[in-house]
């Protein structure tokens, strides 16, 4: 049974092909595999004590030096909820939910207490920190994906809240040197409209054994294309493909829906960025 499970899991996350990929399986690695963003959801209230559950799995997430350079906000108020949903572009599951996380990268709560103890704080002006609250950000969020995920809840991230940071930055109070990195709508998925696993890149083309490889090969990228061509006209979407779609995406300042202006946003929030 574990072997049937494991091939399916493999089939839906990487296309027939990879059903044949020699991993090992327990319930954990099912329900990472099983991983789907979920953009329709039943009103339902979450249980009390969930939001506290998904904070104390994300804070057992790894943290760089133990320096914590994140917080998270909490938002259930439907007037909050569509003022950031106006900024992502009017996403509707953005309201629909009934909890909305923002996760941010917080290097104020630092800079806050070297002022109390009359300490420097410089550092906190770098690149480098910045960078360790976006990620200590980003593993403390996947923490407690997984953790929903195994309490029977879904969720989807919304990195379109970095099309204006400032105007999130003015819906939440946050202080300067606090910048939203993304939202992440929490709760339960609505049956009648299910979410499916996305198919992922072939593993050919980001497992690199020893030194890089070919990250870009023709072949694999084709074939990765042909599968997801098949997923979109299985959910009944335009089979663009994954090429196509990817590079529009990248193809200027334009497709950024006002995330090229992220380095003056920055800034604005009080980010040095040495």
């Amino acid at each position: 049974m574990a072997e049937t499970g494991s091939r399916e899991a493999l089939a839906e996350r990487y296309g027939p092909a990879g059903a044949g990929l020699p991993v090992a399986w327990n319930e954990v690695l099912a329900g990472l595999l099983a991983h789907r963003s979920v953009r329709a959801y039943r009103p339902d209230p979450l249980p009390p004590g969930t939001l506290e559950t998904l904070v104390a799995a994300a804070q057992s997430a790894a943290s760089s030096s133990n320096l914590q350079t994140w917080s998270v906000v909490a938002v259930e108020d439907p007037a909050t909820k569509r003022r950031l949903s106006a900024v992502a572009g009017g996403q509707r599951h953005v309201v629909e939910a009934p909890l909305l996380l923002v996760w941010l990268a917080d290097l104020s709560r630092l800079e806050a207490i070297g002022r109390r103890q009359e300490r420097p704080t410089e550092g906190l002006a770098y690149l480098e920190t910045l960078l360790v609250g976006l990620i200590d950000a980003a593993l403390a969020a996947q923490n407690a994906t997984v953790a929903l995920e195994s309490l029977g809840l879904s969720s989807v991230y919304i990195g379109a809240l970095r099309n204006d940071p400032v105007a999130v930055a003015e819906a939440l109070g946050l202080p300067p040197n606090v910048l939203a990195v993304f939202g992440h709508c929490v709760g339960y998925a609505d049956p009648a409209r299910p979410a499916s696993v996305k198919p992922r890149l072939p593993q050919s083309l980001v497992l690199h054994r020893e030194r890089y490889g070919a990250g870009a090969d023709p072949a694999g990228v084709a074939a990765y294309d042909r599968t997801l061509k098949a997923f979109q006209e299985g959910q009944r979407l335009e089979p663009v493909g994954w090429t196509k779609a990817a590079l529009d995406r990248v193809r200027g300042p334009e497709a950024l829906s006002g995330r090229d202006r992220l380095r003056a946003a920055l800034a604005q929030l009080g980010f040095g960025l040495r």
